[in-house]
């Protein structure tokens, strides 16, 4: 069994939150689980956020997506990939 996750760090999630969900929308059919997080509610929200991205697509799509994230301007992101040599 094999999952690959992405997690996706936010510097300033208000100038790089536009850039960055044009390419999740962009690669939506291979995004099977997203979770957002960030600190702060009402008038005090973070400027900083992770997200946490399951993906499902191909290896090599996974990774350009990866690649595509980790272009916008104040965000940093990780592939990660598990796997069970047994089940």
């Amino acid at each position: 069994m094999k999952k690959v996750v992405l997690l996706v760090l936010i510097g300033k999630r208000k100038e790089a939150a536009v850039n960055l969900q044009k390419v999740l929308t962009a690669w939506g059919c291979i995004i099977k689980t997203r979770l957002g997080i960030h600190d702060g509610v009402l008038d005090n929200c973070s400027e900083k956020g992770l997200l946490m991205l399951e993906l499902c697509g191909s290896d090599d799509q996974n990774h350009e997506l990866a690649r595509k994230v980790e272009v916008i301007q104040g965000v940093h992101s990780k592939l990660v990939e598990l796997e069970l040599d047994h089940e």
